[in-house]
C-alpha cells in the first residue's frame, strides 16, 4: 500500500522520461501489454510502476508531472537539427500518449506542459517557483537536470534496474562530476549533446571540458585565457565558436517558461475509488495490483 508519510517536498517528474522507459522496459521482449479491447498499455503500466515507486520511496508531499507537447519547439526554431536524430515514437507508444496523461490526471497529480518549450523548460520553472517554499526533487533520467540543482532542490537519477536512484545535491553533484550546476551548462556547451543531436566543440570531450572548466570556471573564463590552453584544444575552440554559444543556450534550461501549478493544487492525495473506476475504465487488471 502506498505510504501517505511525507516528507514535505513536491515531486517534478518527467514524464516522458518515465514513459519512454516503461516501454522499453516492458517491451524489450517483443510481448506488448494490451488491454481487453487490444489498446496498448505496456507504457502506461511501466510509467506507473516508477513513479508509484519513486513517491512510495521519497514520500512527497506534493506532485506534478510535466510533459513534451510535440516536437516544435524554441530550441528547433534556433537550430533545426536540434533532436533531430529521434525516430518516431513506437507505434505502439503512440495511443499511450493520451492515455497516460488520463491516468496520472486520476491520481489527482496535474499534468503541465506548453507548446513551444519541453518538460525540462516546465520543471526548471516550477523549480524555481517551488524551491523557496519547499524542497523541490526532480524525478529524470536526463542528466541535463543537474543543472537545476540548489540548496533546495534535488535531481533523482532513476538507474537500471527497479528502484535503483542516484540522488544529486550540491555535495553528490561535485563529488561524482567535480562541478557545479551552472557549470553543467557549460559542460554541454563544450561536448555537445549526441542525444539532442547538437555538436559543442568538434573533438573536445567531456574529460578536457571538465579539466577546462576546474581551471578556469565556466566558457567565459576559458575564452578569456585562449592564450594559456594548449595549442590543440585552442584551435578545436576558435574553431567553432559559434557552435560553442549556440550549443551552451541549447543546453540551458529555461526557468521563465510559461507555466503554474499553485502548491495547493498539487498535493499528493490519491482517492483510490477514483484511480479504480478509471483503471476498470481502462480494462486492464494489471494496473490495480500497482496500487496494493
Amino acid at each position: 500500500m502506498l505510504s501517505e508519510n511525507s516528507s514535505g517536498s513536491v515531486l517534478l517528474v518527467d514524464g516522458m522520461a518515465l514513459l519512454f522507459r516503461g516501454y522499453y522496459a516492458t517491451s524489450s521482449s517483443g510481448y506488448i501489454m494490451r488491454t481487453e479491447t487490444g489498446v496498448p498499455i505496456n507504457g502506461v503500466y511501466g510509467f506507473l510502476k516508477y513513479l508509484l515507486d519513486a513517491i512510495q520511496t521519497f514520500k512527497p508531499s506534493h506532485v506534478v508531472c510535466c510533459w513534451d507537447m510535440g516536437s516544435k519547439t524554441f530550441r528547433t526554431e534556433k537550430f533545426e537539427a536540434y533532436k533531430a536524430n529521434r525516430g518516431p515514437a513506437p507505434e505502439e507508444l503512440i495511443p499511450q500518449f493520451d492515455l497516460v496523461k488520463e491516468v496520472t490526471a486520476s491520481f489527482n497529480i496535474p499534468n503541465i506542459g506548453v507548446a513551444g518549450y519541453e518538460a525540462d523548460d516546465c520543471i526548471g520553472t516550477l523549480a524555481r517557483t517551488y524551491s523557496p517554499l519547499t524542497k523541490v526533487q526532480i524525478l529524470t533520467g536526463d542528466h541535463d537536470m543537474l543543472q537545476l540543482v540548489n540548496e533546495s532542490t534535488e535531481v533523482i537519477i532513476m538507474k537500471k534496474g527497479h528502484s535503483n536512484y542516484m540522488v544529486y545535491t550540491l555535495e553528490t553533484l561535485m563529488e561524482e562530476k567535480s562541478l557545479t550546476p551552472a557549470q553543467i551548462i557549460d559542460l554541454k556547451g563544450l561536448t555537445g549533446d549526441t542525444a539532442d543531436n547538437y555538436p559543442g566543440v568538434k573533438g573536445i570531450g567531456e574529460k578536457t571540458a571538465t579539466k577546462l572548466l576546474n581551471e578556469y570556471q565556466d566558457i567565459g573564463g576559458i575564452l578569456e585565457n585562449l592564450a594559456s590552453l594548449p595549442k590543440g584544444v585552442r584551435a578545436k575552440i576558435e574553431a567553432e565558436l559559434e557552435m560553442l554559444h549556440l550549443s551552451r543556450d541549447l543546453a540551458t534550461i529555461r526557468l521563465d517558461a510559461p507555466v503554474a501549478c499553485a502548491l495547493e493544487d498539487c498535493g499528493w492525495a490519491m482517492e483510490r475509488e477514483k484511480v479504480i473506476a478509471k483503471f476498470e475504465e481502462i480494462a486492464y487488471k494489471g494496473l490495480i495490483k500497482l496500487i496494493g
